[in-house]
């Protein structure tokens, strides 16, 4: 499954995620290919980047179709229209929005696919994008309607007391809800155009704030005061997980990835920077700020993160952040560095710390795309 970082629980969630117990030793042997020595800007990395992408769609549409399931392609076709490069009357994307509308249900949304409910974040999303004359609103609000049936509520006898309340998972009801994929289901409500109080993203909110390492009137978990440094976790479900381990207090750690998820997720719930939980989230990517890693992962997810993170400071409107140190950032042009320094020279991206998907070139070159549109300054 390509997108949500999962913590390793079952076998069933490693294969999902392909974790490769021997991704990391590849860090050592698999040369990174610099472009930044040459002097490549943002639109060159993105031009080579869409190169990379087009001429790997299969005849059905998908990109990585033989996974089975269409969050790859959902993706892929969210980034190249992100990038203006591309427009939705080109044959890549209408075959893909094609191959997409192939798993749409009578419950709305893509509730034919493996991953319903993560698959019909990630598509309408796309849609949105693609949206020309109206012509996708009915999947569009269909999707909305999905995923707000998907969400674990009063429906499935989980009341604001339960710490499932509010969460999404990958496939609905028997899937336990993380992060990850909560953070998805509101992107996909907040970019489709769900205002910040709908009842949907207000549940949620009650789910991302149990994930957050802060012990508050918001986080009424045993764990929330043993790490306490604002943020956050993979899931509060089942007594809460972190795919970077235990302290050895019996806290759970926090990891950069899942805190910008959960920031830009408590913003789309209508929070500002005057909310505890927002001031201890920034307190957090201040001190953690980082390009060359994860943090909290090192090498693993660090494209995923790439392109959270920068969803993130897209919407805290910041062109520079002070870390914790005191040295100011132009993160813009940091990501651009990192992202051109890892540019392989066909165009793509991969991530030599296979896990979570990432050595699969057509996500990880999608989140790539994703990072550097979300990094272009606004006007």
């Amino acid at each position: 499954m390509p997108l949500p970082l999962s913590h390793p629980l079952s076998r069933r969630e490693c294969l999902i995620h392909g974790v490769q117990a021997f991704g990391l030793m590849a860090l050592a042997s698999r040369p990174i290919v610099s472009l930044a020595a040459e002097g490549a800007t943002a639109a060159d990395l993105t031009a080579k980047g869409i190169d990379f992408l087009r001429p790997r769609q299969a005849e059905n549409g998908s990109w990585s179709g033989d996974r089975k399931e269409p969050g790859i392609t959902a993706l892929v076709v969210s980034a190249l229209l992100r990038t203006k490069r591309v427009t939705p009357a080109e044959p890549v994307i209408t075959k893909a929005l094609t191959f997409l509308e192939g798993f749409l249900g009578p419950k709305g949304g893509l509730s034919e696919a493996a991953h319903s409910n993560y698959s019909t974040s990630i598509a309408i999303m796309a849609f949105q994008e693609a949206n020309q004359g109206g012509r996708y609103d009915a999947i569009i609000k269909g999707g909305q309607e999905f995923l707000k049936a998907m969400q674990w509520d009063a429906s499935e006898g989980k009341g604001p007391d339960d710490a499932f309340y509010g969460g999404a998972g990958y496939g609905g009801k028997n899937n336990r809800p993380d992060l990850s994929n909560t953070a998805f289901m509101m992107e996909a409500l907040h970019d489709t155009g769900l205002p910040a109080d709908d009842p949907a993203l207000q549940r949620a909110l009650i789910f991302v704030s149990r994930c957050q390492n802060l012990k508050s009137e918001f986080n009424d978990q045993p764990w929330a005061d043993k790490v306490n440094d604002g943020g956050f976790i993979y899931t509060a479900a089942n007594g809460g997980s972190s795919v970077a381990g235990n302290t050895e207090n019996g806290g759970l750690r926090s990891y950069s990835a899942m805190t910008y998820a959960g920031l830009k997720s408590m913003i789309y719930a209508g929070l500002t920077a005057d909310d505890p939980r927002v001031k201890a989230a920034n307190a957090y990517i201040t001190k953690h700020y980082s390009l060359d890693e994860n943090p909290g992962l090192g090498q693993k997810g660090l494209f995923y993160y790439y392109q959270t993170f920068a969803k993130t400071m897209a919407l805290l409107g910041k062109p520079t952040v002070v870390d914790g140190s005191g040295k100011s950032h132009d993160w813009r042009a940091e990501l651009t560095a990192a992202l051109a320094k890892r540019q392989e020279a066909n165009g793509s991206w991969t991530n030599p710390a296979d896990s979570f998907m990432e050595g699969d070139p057509n996500l990880v070159t999608a989140y790539a795309l994703l990072a550097l549109a979300y990094a272009q300054p606004k006007g």
